[in-house]
Formats: C-alpha cells, structure tokens, sequence
C-alpha cells in the first residue's frame, strides 16, 4: 500500500528510501512492531555506506502507527555509542500517548474518519491484545493512579494544548473514578515504546531535530502538537506544519488523487 508514497518521496527527495515491512499485531503481538523497525534501522544504520548514503544524514520517517514507531526508535538510539548519530526524525500525524483520550483533537474529531476516536481505541487495544470488551469502561472510569497523573501531567495536558485549538466545540472532561482492574490490564500502554510522549525527559533532551505534521480534523492532532512542546522546551527543533483542512490519513490518500481531490 505505501510502495507509491516511499517511491514518491524518494524521487522527490533524491534520497534512498528503505520501508521496513514489519510483522504486523495481533498475529505478532506488540512490540514486535519495534523490535523489527529498531532491528532494521540498526542494521541500515551499520551498513549505510553500502547503499551509497551517508550515515550522518539517515532520518526516519513514519506516519500514524508509523510515526510511534519512528518516535520510539529514535528514542531507543540516544544512548547508543557505536552508531552514527541520526539527522532527524519524520513524525506525520502520529500517535504518542495512551494517557488522555478527551484532548481537544479527541471531542473535536470523535466521529471523524478515517481515524474516529472509536476505531483509535480499538486498533490500540488490539495492538497490545487486550479483549475488546473493556471499550465500555474507557469513558467511564480513569485507567491511571493518581502518582502517574501528576506525572504525567506536566508533558499531557489541555492546558498545554494552544488556545486557538481549543475554540471548536471543546468541553474540559470531568474527573472520572480510578480502575485499578483498567489499569492492571492496560499498564503496558504507558510504556515510551507505545507512548513515546512519555519518555523521560533524560531522553527528550537528546532527540534529533524534528519534523512534525498535524491535521485539524484528526484525533491525534493534540499528541503531536504535544509533543512539538515537550521537544521545544528541551530545546530541540522541530519544524511545524499544520494542514488546516487535513485529515488522518491525507499523505496516504494524497497520492491517490485521480480517484479523489481534497484542499489538504
């Protein structure tokens, strides 16, 4: 499905592109996912010159599930001292956080396609396994403990999502009862391999410069929009685009554009 896009951007670019076909959840559960990207991009890494480029110009790139992905990776390699360090990182409408699934983005665009905030939960948990059942509690009750919120409340916030972001029709959520049952079954979200907006900031501060690309009609505008303030705080930088009339899933379909045009 992406061998158009990765062709379009290698041309485009004058870059080599490499796509990495990793196993694919719930036959191969998480974090196999990671594992296979991490594996590659070490091995591209170590073998770069053979491919004709040059190790110290090596970005990844990844959009959605790919831009976790790329995030995570690119995490996994700051402490790494036998490998070139990477260039930057490529972050189209990602996915970084399993903390707070009622940020501006998530009420604005709940039934927006093609990423509702219904089919994020769903594809989430059947990344990490779990029974589809416990959909129902996910409004209902908080699957975080009270020393994690205040955790991680400094880096997932409303408040630090930009006001201008917040005016389309945008409700503070209310506090909801803790589920130590939720949280037991969903504890492997709050890994940084699956929340990359969760890393340490140890971490955060040694991270590349950064692209980030985020949709106004898309759920996961806020996670991206978070995490373009985590990395600017930490000094590092990040260029910002925002497609105003973008939607989840605009790059893909972009290429597609004989059988369907959009302003984005």
């Amino acid at each position: 499905a992406y061998e158009r896009t990765c062709c379009c951007f290698s041309r485009k670019s004058n870059s080599v592109v490499v796509s990495v076909g990793y196993r694919l959840a719930p036959e191969h559960p998480y974090p196999t996912q990671f594992v296979d990207c991490l594996t590659a991009t070490i091995h591209f890494m170590r073998t770069a010159q053979d491919y004709g480029v040059d190790p110290s110009r090596i970005i990844i790139c990844g959009d959605s599930s790919g831009g976790t992905l790329t995030a995570a990776v690119t995490q996994a390699l700051v402490n790494t001292r036998d490998l070139p360090k990477l260039r930057a990182q490529i972050l189209i409408y990602p996915f970084l956080q399993a903390v707070d699934f009622n940020l501006p983005s998530y009420q604005q665009n709940e039934r927006i396609p093609v990423l509702s905030k219904e089919r994020a939960l769903v594809l989430g948990l059947k990344y990490l396994n779990k029974d589809l059942s416990i959909m129902e509690l996910v409004d209902k009750v908080s699957h975080i403990p009270e020393d994690l919120q205040l955790k991680y409340q400094k880096w997932v916030s409303p408040d630090y999502v930009p006001h201008e972001f917040k005016t389309r029709g945008y409700k503070p959520s209310t506090r909801r009862p803790f589920s130590k049952a939720l949280y037991t079954l969903v504890k492997p979200a709050f890994d940084p391999v699956f929340s990359p907006l969760l890393a340490e900031d140890s971490v955060i501060a040694q991270l590349p410069e950064v692209f980030i690309l985020t949709c106004e009609f898309d759920v996961l505008r806020d996670d991206g929009l978070l995490y373009k303030k985590r990395l600017e705080d930490h000094g590092i930088k990040v260029t910002w685009c925002h497609l105003e009339e973008g939607f989840h899933g605009t790059i893909f379909l972009a290429l597609w554009s004989r059988m369907t045009a959009f302003q984005s």
